[in-house]
């Protein structure tokens, strides 16, 4: 039962952790700029620069705060199921607009630097932490710390595959990988987002009551 929860948890994060992932942003900008340039190996160098702004910032939970957070953790997983609503619907709304094209003035110097600046300087980012990740990862640690592991584990490997697919799309002339395809991907994972906010929300309203 216990393997049978953790692997729950890692399908579960790996899902909700590629809808967050596919969220246009800067630190998708600064992929593909950079994957023009330098190739495919841009894609996981980012990715190990955003891991480690978020390994901080899960350690602060951790070990900072989670004592002092979990008796308030079904609170933090409503929000985080509304917040899972709202990102939804604002994916869907841009996904008929959702372009791989750079904008003009993008600079990108070190990828592993690009991944932790673009990471912290993006609200979508903090408020998922605050919300939907701290909601998982309070989930996790009330199921032990091999659950919490699950979770990011299957987190990062929803990034890493995310972007490593992208660079090797973008370095190879995107030709497997057109901007159509993108759009439809996107549109699924708003999909998703708003079904998984609401699951969350019912699953987190008797505690609330």
């Amino acid at each position: 039962m216990y393997g049978a929860g953790i692997a729950g948890m890692f399908v579960l994060s790996f899902i909700i952790g590629l809808t967050g992932a596919l969220a246009p942003g800067p630190t998708l900008i600064a992929t593909i700029t950079a994957s023009m340039r330098e190739g495919w190996t841009v894609g996981p160098r980012i990715v190990i620069g955003h891991m480690a702004i978020e390994a901080l910032f899960v350690l602060f939970i951790l070990v900072g705060l989670a004592e002092f957070i979990i008796p308030y953790s079904a609170y933090i997983a409503f929000a985080g199921g509304i917040s899972l609503v709202f990102f939804g619907a604002i994916t869907l709304r841009s996904a008929p607009a959702a372009s791989l094209e750079v904008p003009a003035g993008e600079v990108l110097t070190s990828p592993y630097l690009a991944g932790v600046l673009t990471s912290a300087s993006n609200p979508y980012f903090w408020l998922w932490w605050l919300t939907i990740g701290a909601g998982f990862l309070l989930d996790g640690v009330r199921g032990g710390y091999l659950m919490a592991m699950a979770f990011m584990a299957g987190h990062w490997l929803a990034d890493l595959g995310w972007f490593t697919f992208v660079s090797v799309g973008i370095g190879r002339g995107r030709s497997i990988f057109s901007v159509h395809a993108y759009r439809r991907v996107i549109s699924a994972c708003g999909i998703l987002l708003v079904l998984f906010g609401i699951y969350y929300i019912a699953s987190f309203l008797p505690s609330l009551a």
